[in-house]
């Protein structure tokens, strides 16, 4: 009888749930408020731009804004939800609290110019960096803020929805793939009922979609093998629609760096490029939020719950326009534009299978959502809080086969990986989606080079991919030496001008862009976390961002003579920076058989000679 009731247990079982409601009432408190004001200004911005035509051709201006607050002022923030992501699997330099009102200022003026974008992506980095301030400001104990920033993403997320159970579950769903552990299943409901209530008293009210269900005296639709087959079908280009839109997302973000290396101009391009989109396919439906339009015959999420509600291609410019955006710089979230993508695709799907339009709008609402986050079981609760029970099997269909035919894509690189989706995927756990990309991409590319080798028989090139596994190799070490070049982060390229001052390249990319410019072996860049420098103060680089006064090191390695002919060409740049010089080496494995001696070089290479050593014993 005292196991079955320890008056003990169950007090210091009340006692941590009381606490903890305490510590995140105030939370959802601040996200529910702070969603509220988004979404009410959000509104005006969108009404704005319908009367205002001519506003979308002030996207670039408004791109050079959105760029340049964060250059200057944003820091860690621009990492948006991956950062949130990453300081709850590791916490370490924490979330800055001006993180919520620069993504607020920053999504506004998007959606005021044009820009294609959502809004979870900024009520869950208000509610995160809330979150985090307020764990700051009450000197909340460290091992207890990650539970807290989980509170603020639950907050987020179900008081910008509508949906207090799906933020709650989305929140302890979309840290690991396939792995949801509940240390903070009753803080991240707490917090994400209280947001909700919270943006309601404020007055703010979210769209109805509604999915129409005439069985009587039943509760639940009935369930057809046909409309199963359909919904699994469906779940198949859902999940690939996601997919493809996390994809190409990132492939924008890395083609757009590269093409402006200058961050706070590179939405200017982006916006250059939505702009001539617009002229191409004739009509604004795909600029801003996209939940309804101010054409009676426009594209929108709820037109697409109606037949004739989306031409067979919308889904497709919808994803386009927003993966344009967000990865050029401008600010928002994914999903309302990944709702809008799936509620039109599934418009075609359901009028190909001749089905229910409204149905298959709604799967695809939640399914792409389900595949391009990795969060089936969140989206599944949604699509009952926001269409009703009697389809929930049928979301669920969706869902779980949308996740899985996504892959190891996300549109948020930081989650990590708990469970593989496939068997036969040769990828440890327990690490970030980047890292299991980078992973996967070296098998395959192993796996290429064995089954070419089955089929050719081995190459001969020393090009070609070895197996890491080799144990037979020949150590060949190059006589090189590398410098370290100091200087602060703040260090800026001379420019005229406010505009060019905004713009200006820091000092540390233009030496770096010189090194690869003359051909030298290697250049990075190293950030200081904590330390002085010239007899200085010491100084540590905090949770609001970096501290310009740290120093930061530039290296390059190349030949001694390649770099002191590089330091005279670069005089200008330069001169008085300490630079220091040191002598390395550089090895090389080359295949070899296995000699019995120490793992000192065989080979020495200095500039042009080159001489060999004897083995030794």
């Amino acid at each position: 009888m005292k196991r079955f009731f320890d008056p003990f247990v169950h007090l210091a079982n009340v006692r941590q749930l009381v606490r903890w409601t305490i510590l995140v009432v105030p939370v959802g408190i601040l996200a529910g408020s702070a969603s509220a004001l988004f979404l009410w200004l959000l509104d005006r911005a969108t009404h704005l731009r319908w009367h205002y035509g001519w506003l979308l051709y002030l996207l670039p201006v408004g791109g050079v804004i959105v760029g340049a607050l964060y250059a200057w002022l944003g820091g860690k923030s621009d990492r948006g939800n991956n950062l949130i992501l990453e300081e709850i699997h590791e916490p370490g330099g924490g979330v800055p609290t001006r993180m919520a009102p620069l993504v607020m200022i920053g999504t506004i003026l998007t959606h005021l110019f044009g820009g294609s974008a959502g809004r979870e992506g900024t009520a869950v980095q208000m509610g995160g960096s809330l979150a985090a301030g307020y764990g700051r400001w009450f000197r909340i104990k460290p091992e207890n803020r990650r539970v807290l920033l989980l509170a603020g993403v639950a907050a987020g997320f179900g008081s910008v929805f509508g949906t207090p159970l799906t933020g709650a579950i989305f929140a302890l769903e979309v840290v690991v793939i396939g792995r949801m552990e509940y240390d903070a299943l009753v803080p991240v409901l707490v917090a994400s009922v209280v947001a909700d209530a919270t943006c309601a008293a404020w007055g703010i009210r979210h769209p109805t979609y509604t999915i129409a269900f005439s069985e009587p005296g039943r509760h639940f639709a009935e369930l057809t093998p046909g409309l199963l087959a359909a919904a699994a079908l469906g779940g198949i280009a859902f999940g690939l629609a996601g997919k493809l839109f996390a994809e190409l997302t990132h492939a924008l973000q890395h083609l757009f760096k590269r093409i402006v290396p200058s961050a706070p101009f590179r939405p200017a391009l982006g916006a250059a490029i939505v702009i001539v989109l617009t002229w191409l396919v004739g009509t604004r439906d795909y600029l801003g939020i996209g939940v309804i339009s101010p054409d009676p015959h426009g594209v929108s999420i709820l037109a697409a719950f109606h037949p004739g509600g989306a031409t067979a291609f919308s889904w497709g410019w919808k994803l386009i326009f927003t993966a344009v955006t967000l990865a050029a710089g401008f600010k928002g979230g994914e999903v309302t534009p990944l709702f809008f993508i799936g509620a039109t695709l599934g418009n075609v799907v359901g009028h190909l299978f001749g089905l229910p339009v409204d149905l298959f709008a709604g799967l695809g609402f939640i399914a792409v959502f389900a595949g391009a986050a990795n969060t089936p079981l969140a989206c599944t609760i949604m699509g009952v809080e926001l269409f009703g029970a009697p389809y929930v099997v049928y979301y669920a269909v969706a869902c779980f086969i949308a996740y899985y035919f996504s892959g190891h894509s996300s549109i948020y690189l930081s989650q990590r990986l708990g469970v593989p989706k496939s068997r036969s995927a040769e990828i440890p756990s327990d690490v970030s989606l980047a890292e299991a990309r980078s992973i996967d991409s070296t098998l395959s590319d192993l796996a290429y080079a064995r089954a070419i080798d089955r089929a050719f028989g081995p190459s001969t090139s020393t090009d070609s991919p070895s197996d890491p596994m080799k144990t037979t190799h020949h150590i060949v070490s190059h006589e090189m030496g590398k410098i370290r070049i100091y200087l602060a982060p703040r260090d800026r390229m001379p420019a005229k001008g406010l505009l060019g001052r905004l713009g200006a390249r820091p000092v540390y990319r233009e030496i770096i862009a010189a090194a690869k410019k003359a051909g030298l072996h290697s250049a990075i860049a190293f950030t200081s976390h904590h330390g002085f420098s010239n007899g200085g103060r010491i100084g540590s680089a905090g949770a609001e961002g970096g501290n310009g006064n740290l120093t930061l090191c530039v290296e390059i390695i190349d030949h001694k003579d390649a770099l002191e002919a590089f330091c005279r060409s670069q005089g200008a740049l330069l001169k008085g920076r300490p630079i220091v010089y040191k002598h390395v080496e550089h090895w090389t494995m080359k295949d070899a058989d296995l000699q019995e001696r120490d793992a000192s070089p065989d080979e020495v290479i200095d500039g042009g000679g080159k001489s060999k050593l004897g083995a030794r014993s």
